[in-house]
């Protein structure tokens, strides 16, 4: 890829699925069950569009469009400028953009959104920060 290239990223992000759960050890004996999907970690930085399909945990920066039809989760140390359109979202870091949630949009303390949210169901925590506008309304 030309490294001054103007044309747009696009990253794409396949989740496997398990047939059963898969258990990690904590390192003292004892077992959890290990997170399926994907991890977009803290210090990742992506311009462009993310796309995935399943489940998706972002610690980090995205600027740009999310589309997906599963769960998104916007972690506490995470930073999104740009539209996101999921099935179900939780945010816990920073937003500025509008989310589309088909079924669930989820505002958690210490988060901050700065933009509009279109979803049948909305939780907003009172810690929450939130700046905009919300259509709450079963799909038709």
């Amino acid at each position: 890829m030309n490294m001054f290239s103007t044309r747009r990223s696009e990253v794409q992000i396949s989740t496997p699925l398990a047939s059963s759960p898969h258990v990690e050890s904590n390192g003292n004996g004892a077992s959890t069950p290990a997170r399926s999907g994907g991890l977009l970690s803290r210090g990742v930085s992506i311009k462009g569009t993310v796309r995935f399909s399943d489940e998706l945990l972002i610690d980090g920066e995205v600027e740009g469009t999310i589309d997906s039809t599963g769960t998104l989760t916007i972690g506490e140390h995470a930073s999104i400028r740009g539209q996101i359109k999921s099935r179900s979202v939780t945010v816990r870091g920073s937003v500025e953009g509008d989310i589309f949630a088909s079924e669930r949009c989820e505002l958690q303390a210490g988060c901050t959104l700065h933009g509009d949210i279109e979803a049948p169901r909305l939780v907003v925590d009172e810690q929450a920060t939130f700046c905009g506008s919300a259509k709450v309304a079963p799909q038709s």
